[in-house]
């Protein structure tokens, strides 16, 4: 394949903190490994941007201002650098991509995430859903995405699932660091949960220390919740907790000192350590049919490192977790179900095999393949 201009419009790239940044990260940086490819999006970003990459700053904030400058940042690179193809990294962007690609007479791709379909807001619906209809090429990251585009009306043959991927092999166990971690946490004999993610209403962890984690708590007295994570700052999505409000859920069962909040982890070497230390990794997403979970790439890293994944049944999660192999599904918002569940595996030992077999098929070299074919 002839070497291709793609234009990558986004919002959601690192250092901000998610899942979506990751995943543009990782398409931006497999693109680039065939392609010349070219990065509108906020000024943060361009210092972790892939090295085979040009780069083109506009503000992060506030959301309209950043809108409005790739917007025209858009029209002046399509016109001095004549792209082949305009990416648009999420739904957010869409409009973008697509509008100066038909002016421009270029194909426009567009990725969508689960909240990028799923929303009701209005506006939403009004102006950006019918753009995203109008892209040539449409990526749903989950079959669940999937079918809510078609529900939006984006035309099935427009459209293709590509689920995001994980850093296979993942980085080796380094006992030492695992140690260090048990010692600064008093984790030694313990029976370790993490939860890895923002601090979102949709991620559920209130409800689940609520309803869940208290009566594991109550059989199991020795385990400890690890969640690594804060409140987003820059989230476009405003219905958040905190971890004021976990804490006081906690005391209001007495078990606040099962658990442990360690922030945000931007070290790859410690993430790694505390997936390899956990006993499981608890995804307790809620069910909220305008805001739903696109995936759920944090269980494949779980899986990559060997730990399962507890998580309600819900949104694309259902393509991220596969039953009895590399974690468990239980019925979506079942509290007592997820309490047995993760009562009953804890008492088991980890399949470490059948996990990294899974985690395996979401290799993003695999990704990337996947993503070039749709050039």
């Amino acid at each position: 394949m002839p070497k291709k201009k793609i234009l990558i419009v986004t919002r959601n790239l690192p250092p901000l903190i998610g899942g979506m940044e990751r995943l543009n990260w990782h398409i931006a940086d497999e693109l680039s490994k065939e392609h010349r490819v070219t990065i509108i999006s906020h000024g943060q970003a361009k210092l972790s941007a892939p090295s085979n990459t040009h780069f083109y700053s506009v503000p992060l904030n506030p959301l309209p201002i950043f809108l409005i400058c790739a917007f025209f940042q858009t029209f002046w690179v399509c016109l001095t650098q004549h792209p082949d193809i305009l990416f648009a990294g999420s739904g957010l962007t869409a409009p973008i991509a697509v509008f100066w690609a038909k002016i421009f007479r270029k194909k426009s791709l567009v990725y969508i995430h689960g909240l990028d379909i799923g929303t009701n807001n209005k506006l939403y619906n009004f102006l950006w859903i019918p753009f995203i209809r109008s892209a040539d090429q449409i990526i749903a990251n989950s079959s669940p995405t999937y079918d809510i585009c078609l529900k939006k009306g984006v035309n099935e043959k427009k459209l293709s699932v590509i689920h995001p991927g994980v850093n296979f092999p993942p980085k080796s166990r380094d006992e030492q660091l695992i140690q260090n971690l048990k010692n600064k946490h008093n984790l030694q004999n313990k029976k370790i949960l993490i939860s890895i993610g923002r601090l979102t209403q949709r991620k559920g962890l209130n409800e689940f220390i609520d309803f869940s984690f208290s009566e594991i708590v109550k059989t199991l007295p020795d385990t400890v919740l690890v969640i690594i994570g804060d409140t987003p700052n820059q989230s476009l999505n405003k219905n958040l907790q905190s971890k004021e409000l976990l804490l006081a859920t906690a005391k209001k069962h007495y078990i606040e000192n099962n658990i442990i909040f360690t922030g945000n982890i931007s070290d790859d070497d410690v993430l790694s350590s505390f997936y390899y230390l956990a006993a499981l990794h608890i995804f307790p997403v809620k069910h909220i049919p305008d805001d739903p979970e696109g995936f759920g790439m944090v269980a494949i890293e779980a899986a990559a490192h060997g730990t399962p994944t507890i998580a309600f049944a819900t949104g694309g999660i259902i393509d991220a977790v596969k039953q009895n192999e590399s974690g468990w599904l239980v019925e979506k918002n079942n509290y007592q179900a997820l309490s047995k569940q993760v009562i009953e595996a804890l008492g088991e030992s980890k399949n470490i095999e059948k996990c990294k077999n899974f985690s395996k098929e979401f290799e993003w070299g695999k990704f990337g393949q996947q993503i070039k074919a749709q050039l």
